[in-house]
């Protein structure tokens, strides 16, 4: 993680950033390091963690702001019903897409109002991948994410930290940590095209060890 913030500059002396932690354990182990960090390193800068309930009744908002607190993170919640509008009749694509839609935006109105200027997300290696081959197979698009984005002229920036880590070192880390797992309650994650992409990719990698590593070196080449 140190490597890809120093490489890409993603976090300077005075900067607020603002991290978006699901509940998953990338996004709370992105938040734990990020304040670990600032024990080894010269400069200084805020965190702040925002979580976005999203509606579907299973309290992750609370359960989200209990963990906030008995860990001293200074912490927002975002309470909403992005979940239910997403899965109802009168959205028309699919609820995966406008739910990380409104939630992003969700993330930029609260980063405004407290005046980050940063917006980390836990995204690693694994969703690198899988997002560049939805985009390719559904969209007809030869991209994936970026390690660093800037929106609004430059007034907010989107990090990813993550992004040379694979998944499976984030989960064995957390799992040592014993971070929680605070699910959405989100009924379609299971079945979604990500979770499909990724069982596809997986048994992909079973027949030869080095194609996520040639996959992942083909992606740096369109940064």
């Amino acid at each position: 993680m140190g490597k890809a913030i120093s490489s890409f500059r993603m976090i300077a002396d005075g900067d607020r950033v603002i991290v978006a932690v699901s509940g998953g354990q990338d996004s709370i182990s992105l938040l734990w390091l990020l304040r670990e960090r600032l024990k080894r390193i010269p400069i200084r800068y805020d965190i702040i963690a925002a979580h976005v309930d999203l509606g579907f009744g299973t309290d992750s908002g609370k359960r989200m702001e209990e963990f906030f607190l008995i860990h001293a993170f200074n912490h927002t919640i975002i309470n909403t019903t992005i979940g239910p509008l997403a899965h109802s009749d009168h959205n028309r694509e699919n609820p995966c897409f406008l739910c990380s839609r409104l939630k992003r935006r969700a993330i930029f109105e609260k980063a405004a109002e407290l005046k980050c200027n940063k917006v980390a997300f836990g995204h690693h290696r694994d969703d690198f991948i899988e997002t560049f081959f939805l985009n390719l197979l559904f969209a007809g698009s030869v991209s994936t994410m970026q390690q660093v984005q800037e929106f609004f002229q430059g007034a907010l920036t989107l990090i990813r930290p993550l992004y040379l880590l694979d998944q499976a070192i984030i989960k064995k880390y957390a799992d040592e940590m014993g971070f929680p797992v605070i699910e959405s309650g989100c009924p379609t994650e299971a079945s979604s095209m990500r979770a499909q992409m990724r069982s596809l990719l997986t048994n992909l990698y079973h027949t030869n060890k080095k194609i996520k590593g040639n996959i992942s070196k083909a992606l740096q080449q369109l940064s």
